[in-house]
């Protein structure tokens, strides 16, 4: 095979392999109608131009992303694009308290805005809006004190009788309308959780102790202003006893939970208060004691007793959370420090609930009651109802001090002081359309709060054009299609671009006779699928790519390229050939018929030496270069020319150092840094000029000038010029020096060698007439000796 298609070939695949992982969805989607593209995403259109497909294109090249139908010819009157709405319905706004009548009733205070928001939602398109939260001052409060009345709870039911005032008294400072109830529990009444013995029915305690009997859970006092009524009745309330650890309080906080009417629970913030000094039954733990019917989560509340405790399993945590969020209860659990752990985990569990730690006798309860309340009060956490399938939901919150959250932090805010107002921006987005396509209502709201906001979700699941759509329309082949949006939509059964064949006969051999070239063996080139015995041709990712033809044998993108672009940039490929854009010729339209490039100073073309050829001037002789064949490199005077220009912009010295940089701009220059590293003749593809100029200091500089092909002028210059060296002074001082003292050494020296030479000289004569002198004898007449002999006259020589 050859290789230039082998290359192509392989070209071809890597960019089908780069296409798919960028995908187009409006592509991917293979949309046969209006409704089906724009569920697609958010970027696709649909044309509805019934002359907009070309031969060989299939019906959902109609749906492709804005911006290619409009390059591919539609008129944007004719894209179909359907965009999403908001309206805000409902937007009272929150409650101030300096502006506000000071009588407000509870469900006159708004703390949440807006309260109703419709959205028309279009597929792949977020819509958001702003919701905004102020925490109420003097905001009214239900609180309901849930206790474990087992043994092991007595000292502490005593702290709790005088609870009443005493908390009214604390809440006052938050609230001027506060109300209190109480509620006891114990565990179900059925083996093994407590003793089923006649006797201890009646009085579970052991020894001289007065209990009452066991229960599941007592609703003693609903909700109350009068904090007196519940220290009388709560003062009247008796210990009783079980067998096992474990107590049934999610038996209570289920029915405290759902049994609003029975607890008195008002539309105000819900407080919770579960103390007890042990841990707790759940789902499951009921089958102990025979007990296997799941907790259904209702009201069973007779007398203002639990009477199903026996029927029912205890509730799971999962069931308890639901309940709890529905009922807008916020949770505090006071338990004993052996217990705190447990009830921490617990805690994370459910939202908005916090954990304090009770004393061995519940002293502290009020302590811990207003702690637990100002933390969970000054927390705001939002929560969304049921999302449609395909809907998304996303938040941002704007707390205070600027602090901006996302994701599942952008849900809730923190810190918030009574008439701290923060902003949430709630985006929804829906993928696709969903299957019923009617209105959907979802609900946010804060955590622990009974307002919301309701927002009706409408789907965009057809284009405009569809309402008008003609059924069985003439245009469809005798009516066999609904024609809708420029296109024919098929009735079942029926296929082709106007539905004109049955899905039974798309494929038989004499359909395909007709899509096939000249008689050849491919059908649709290969390109593409013969339907009904006319050629559909496959689709690219790239929007920008398409096959066409009567038999897909054309395409938009195989054309000859220049600068890495198809046709040059200048023209468009149809059919494997550019078809160039006026002024522009040759076969990838890179050859501009414009000469106003060639025109020189002189207005002639070329400077007339050469010709005009793709908007570049050919020189005649190879000898001029340039733009417009205006220099040459090698012509006597070029040195001179450019000598003051490279010396001041190499050395910074010379005549036009002054101008440098507005006279000598018109050439690159490079530094080398020695003269053979400079441009040889032989070694470009261009004439180089050799220079050697002397400048201001009367130092030689060698520098080349060449034109290159791209008509750049190009200086190199050797960085150091060549300057002629002057004596130096200290050798030529000391040479002259060591001269003389060597001379003088030198002499000295001769002189003392002819000295050594004439006294030799003298010694050997001396010796020569001493040797041959003739001496006389006789003794000097005046010599005396000088040795005296004295005799003495005694003497007898003895």
């Amino acid at each position: 095979m050859d290789l230039k298609l082998i290359l192509v070939a392989f070209v071809g695949l890597l960019y089908s392999s780069y296409s798919q992982k960028e995908g187009n969805e409006c592509i991917s989607a293979n949309a046969k109608y209006c409704g089906e593209c724009i569920q697609a995403g958010a970027k696709c259109g649909w044309c509805s131009d019934p002359n907009f497909l070309k031969q060989g294109e299939t019906v959902s090249s109609r749906c492709d992303e804005l911006q290619s139908l409009v390059k591919r010819g539609c008129n944007k009157t004719f894209i179909e694009n359907p965009v999403g709405r908001r309206k805000i319905v409902k937007n009272t706004e929150v409650t101030d308290r300096n502006k506000a009548p000071k009588n407000l009733k509870p469900e006159d205070i708004t703390q949440v805005q807006p309260q109703k928001v419709r959205l028309t939602l279009r597929s792949g398109e977020p819509q958001a809006f702003e919701l905004k939260f102020k925490r109420a001052e003097d905001y009214p409060i239900d609180l309901y004190y849930l206790m474990d009345l087992s043994f092991s709870m007595k000292d502490d039911l005593e702290n709790v009788k005088n609870l009443g005032t005493s908390l009214m008294k604390e809440m006052s400072k938050i609230t001027s309308d506060f109300r209190i109830g109480f509620g006891s529990f114990v565990e179900k009444t059925v083996m093994p959780y407590i003793s089923t013995t006649p006797a201890k029915l009646l009085n579970p305690c052991t020894g001289d102790q007065n209990c009452t009997s066991p229960f599941s859970y007592k609703n003693v006092l609903p909700l109350t202003s009068d904090g007196s009524r519940f220290n009388n009745l709560v003062g009247v309330q008796q210990i009783s006893g079980n067998l096992d650890s474990p107590e049934g309080g999610f038996d209570a906080i289920m029915q405290v939970a759902v049994c609003g009417e029975q607890i008195g629970w008002r539309n105000v913030t819900r407080l919770l208060v579960f103390s007890t000094d042990a841990g707790f039954h759940f789902a499951g733990d009921g089958k102990l004691g025979g007990i296997v019917l799941p907790n259904d989560g209702k009201c069973h509340l007779e007398n203002n007793i639990y009477t199903m405790s026996h029927y029912y399993d205890y509730p799971s945590i999962a069931h308890l959370v639901q309940k709890l969020s529905d009922n807008n209860i916020q949770t505090i659990f006071a338990v004993t420090e052996e217990f705190q752990p447990v009830y921490q985990e617990l805690k994370n569990l459910i939202p908005k609930s916090a954990v304090g730690t009770l004393s061995a006798n519940s002293s502290n309860v009020i302590n811990l009651i207003i702690d637990a309340y100002n933390s969970l009060s000054s927390e705001v956490i939002l929560e969304n109802s049921k999302l449609p399938e395909g809907v998304t939901i996303a938040y941002t919150s704007r707390c205070k001090n600027g602090v901006t959250n996302k994701g599942e932090n952008g849900r809730k805010c923190s810190n918030i002081s009574i008439g701290d107002e923060v902003h949430f921006n709630i985006s929804i987005t829906s993928k696709g359309c969903p299957k019923q396509g009617k209105p959907e209502v979802i609900k946010v709201k804060p955590l622990g709060f009974t307002e919301e906001v309701e927002i009706t979700l409408n789907f965009i699941c057809e284009c405009d054009c569809h309402s008008k759509g003609i059924k069985n329309s003439p245009d469809c082949h005798f009516g066999n299609g609904t024609y809708e949006c420029g296109a024919c939509r098929c009735n079942e059964g029926r296929v082709g671009r106007n539905c004109e064949c049955s899905s039974n006969d798309v494929a038989t051999e004499d359909m395909d006779q007709t899509c096939r070239k000249d008689n050849g063996t491919d059908i649709c080139s290969n390109n593409g699928e013969c339907v009904c015995g006319t050629c559909e041709c496959n689709k690219r990712e790239n929007p920008e790519e398409r096959y066409s033809g009567q038999f897909c044998e054309c395409d938009n993108f195989n054309c000859d390229r220049s600068g890495g672009k198809l046709c040059g940039g200048h023209g468009r490929c149809e059919c494997r050939k550019c078809i160039c854009d006026p002024g522009w010729n040759g076969t990838a339209c890179d050859c501009s018929l414009d000469e106003s490039t060639c025109l020189a100073k002189n207005k002639q073309i070329c400077n007339g030496r050469g010709r005009c050829e793709c908007g570049a001037c050919k020189c005649d002789d190879p000898k001029f270069q340039g733009a417009t064949c205006e220099t040459c490199p090698t012509c006597p005077g070029v040195c001179a020319e450019y000598k003051d220009c490279v010396e001041c912009r190499a050395f910074g010295t010379g005549e036009k150092k002054e101008t440098c940089e507005k006279e000598c701009n018109d050439f690159t220059l490079t530094k080398v840094p020695t003269r053979d590293k400079l441009p040889q003749p032989n070694s470009e593809p261009y004439p180089v000029m050799h220079c050697k100029e002397r400048d201001a200091n009367d130092c030689w500089f060698y520098y080349t000038y060449a034109v290159t092909n791209s008509t750049e002028k190009v200086v190199h210059v050797v960085e150091e010029p060549e300057c002629p060296t002057g004596p130096d002074i200290i050798p030529i001082v000391a040479g002259v020096v060591a001269g003389i003292v060597l001379i003088g050494l030198a002499l000295l020296l001769i002189w003392k060698l002819l000295m050594i030479i004439h006294d030799r000289r003298e010694f050997a004569k001396f010796e020569k007439e001493k040797m041959n002198a003739k001496w006389d004898t006789g003794e000097n007449p005046i010599y005396k000796s000088a040795v005296t002999t004295v005799v003495n006259p005694k003497y007898e020589g003895k």
